[in-house]
């Protein structure tokens, strides 16, 4: 992990691609420092487009109706809900340099959220970066229970109808595991970032 950018200073919206492509994402050590880090993990966690997994339960929650599901209504909500510290997570590695940069991404239409709303206020949600035929997941969060797990299987559901390919995870958890996610070699990976970049751009929106 290196420190390119100096304290205070932005991430150019053409780095920040640049580095997706080559399969490199930033992070910060806290919300409050102002510089970030350049990862590239050895490791890579996706979940497959066509092994992801639905538990029955959250499957019962989708029927009931609970939420509705809304695309790139509210980018600055769900970056806010991401960043919010919990009991369960006293920090977070979204910092100012972070958050603005995907701003930038979302106004040029390279960062998308995908939301669950619940009787008119933000209960879920996540967001990522697209570019060719992928889907960086970068953050999610819940406020009410099932929320972002409602919102990731509306992610996938899109990504499946709109084209794309990969669908990056950045890092598994316990918790994706249980969608399907798996861990491959960052060599792989490469490779199969390498194919989805490839021809025409699949559309988000």
């Amino acid at each position: 992990m290196t420190r390119p950018l100096a304290p205070g200073s932005g991430i150019p919206t053409d780095l920040l691609l640049r580095a997706y492509a080559s399969g490199v994402f930033p992070m910060a050590e806290n919300a409050d420092d102002t510089e970030v880090f350049w990862v590239r993990p050895e490791t890579r966690g996706i979940i497959p487009l066509d092994g992801f997994h639905m538990p029955k339960s959250l499957a019962k929650t989708i029927r009931r109706g609970t939420f509705g599901i809304a695309f790139d209504r509210d980018f600055a909500g769900v970056i806010e809900g991401c960043a919010e510290r919990r009991a369960e997570r006293r920090n977070t590695w979204i910092n100012r340099p972070i958050r603005e940069a995907y701003a930038r991404l979302f106004e040029i239409g390279h960062c998308h959220t995908v939301e669950a709303w619940h009787e008119g206020r933000l209960a879920g949600g996540l967001y990522g970066v697209t570019l060719g035929r992928v889907f960086f997941g970068e953050s999610m969060f819940s406020r009410e229970r099932d929320a972002s797990k409602v919102c990731l299987v509306a992610l996938v559901e899109r990504l499946r109808a709109r084209g794309f390919s990969l669908l990056d995870t950045q890092f598994t958890t316990e918790h994706l595991k249980r969608f399907g996610a798996i861990d491959v070699p960052r060599r792989k990976y490469e490779k199969m970032l390498e194919e989805a970049l490839r021809g025409e751009p699949a559309k988000f929106a």
